[in-house]
């Protein structure tokens, strides 16, 4: 759209040499030269049958005498199918340049890794701590694209020995990260802890793992950022409005949120950009509106909204379905300004009608870019648990169809 300024005033242009009512630099047309009348014998000024070479009115041809005009209206000719195509070409070359220009100065990325533009693509790859990297190689060959954003989640247990679920930016997200945004997910929980090992949001907020948690994984961010100069999107706690009261009060959320934003800030960490993340579940808007840190503390809004049909026994959904009403009501309710990410989106499978996941897939481009202000969208290539639960790309259809999401040029930004 950058360049259509440009080719109005070349199809303008285009019009007058056509019309007879742009400028002229010879006998193309009757219209008013910016000189005076064209001089010769096939012009005269009307100005009531007498004029002379420094009238300004408009001209008009006389009656051909002796050949001559034919000749000049041949040169007419040549001259304006000469014009007619150095504009085509000026026109070719502009949307050539329009399609390959992804460098461009406006559409880099904002200090808050929001891509101007467009939306960056990215997505949930399973994997084991050890085999992320082989992981997310492999399913961008699958999508036949390198993934904007690789998304991975932790939680806030000790790294003691060789348990690493509780460290931030491991050495394989860290190679990772040298060719990809990351998200980090940092989860209030001890997977495969004792109960009396579960963070919960009061403790966090009184600062009670400061010292064995928060301020270790925050200086690991620091030395990422002081060393590659990267910053990585940081979500406390997603979907944090399943988590209570099992955590804690939704107060005590935004107590523990603001805490560790805050404790980060003082240890001199500023290369996250804080992303707060919820389920989408319209029926806990007063959850949400009760669980938002404040504008101040957030940078990136998500949300998790899937078609999980027959995995949570409800109609099928279009994509369309799935998103807009909830990005309406954080619209309404949350920010109107906030950018927005999709954390995680996905189908289920209709086992009556196998291609139905690829035409859900097809629905994504249209729908994403009538969506204000969402400028991520993150596959999630994984099982929900539960019958009826696997959200992962199910077939050969289906994979086409999501590559033909990625290829679209709107999800493919200039990353610097």
């Amino acid at each position: 759209m950058r360049f259509a300024r440009p080719l109005r005033r070349i199809t303008a242009a285009l019009r007058g040499v056509r019309q007879g009512t742009g400028p002229t630099t010879g006998p193309l047309t009757t219209g008013r030269s910016t000189t005076g009348p064209p001089a010769g014998p096939e012009f005269r000024a009307d100005t009531g049958g007498t004029g002379g070479a420094g009238s300004t009115a408009i001209g008009r041809r006389r009656k051909p005498k002796d050949g001559r005009p034919a000749a000049s209206r041949r040169r007419a000719l040549i001259t304006s199918a000469a014009v007619v195509c150095a504009v085509l070409v000026a026109v070719l070359a502009l949307r050539n340049a329009s399609e390959t220009s992804g460098t461009d100065e406006e559409c880099r990325p904002t200090e808050l890794l929001e891509p101007p533009c467009g939306a960056w693509f990215g997505a949930f790859v399973p994997h084991e701590r050890a085999n992320l990297e082989e992981k997310v190689k492999a399913y961008e060959e699958k999508v036949g694209r390198k993934l904007d954003i690789v998304y991975t989640y932790h939680d806030m247990s000790l790294s003691e020995g060789t348990r690493r679920e509780g460290r931030l930016l491991s050495p394989e997200e860290q190679r990772v990260g040298e060719d990809h945004m990351l998200l980090l997910s940092w989860e209030s929980k001890w997977w495969g802890g004792t109960k009396g090992q579960q963070p919960r949001w009061a403790e966090i907020a009184a600062g009670d793992l400061d010292a064995t948690v928060i301020d270790v994984q925050a200086q690991r961010i620091k030395d990422y950022g002081q060393r590659t100069g990267k910053k990585v999107f940081l979500s406390f706690d997603l979907e944090m409005d399943t988590r209570t009261p099992a955590n804690g009060t939704p107060a005590q959320y935004v107590q523990a949120y603001r805490h560790i934003h805050d404790r980060f800030r003082e240890l001199g960490v500023d290369n996250v950009v804080w992303t707060w993340i919820i389920t989408g579940y319209l029926n806990h808007g007063d959850l949400f509106k009760g669980m938002y840190p404040g504008d101040e503390y957030v940078d990136w809004i998500g949300y998790n909204q899937y078609n999980y049909y027959r995995c949570h026994k409800t109609e099928w959904l279009t994509f369309e379905q799935t998103q807009t009403a909830t990005h309406e009501w954080i619209r309404e309710n949350i920010s109107a300004d906030k950018p927005l990410m999709l954390s995680e989106f996905g189908s289920a499978v209709d086992s009556t009608r196998p291609q139905r996941q690829a035409e859900w897939y097809a629905q994504v481009p249209p729908v994403l870019k009538g969506l204000e202000g969402v400028k991520a969208a993150l596959q999630w290539n994984y099982r929900d648990p539960g019958p009826h639960c696997n959200l992962a790309v199910a077939d050969e259809a289906a994979w086409e169809s999501l590559r033909e999401v990625a290829a679209d040029p709107y999800l493919n930004q200039p990353t610097k």
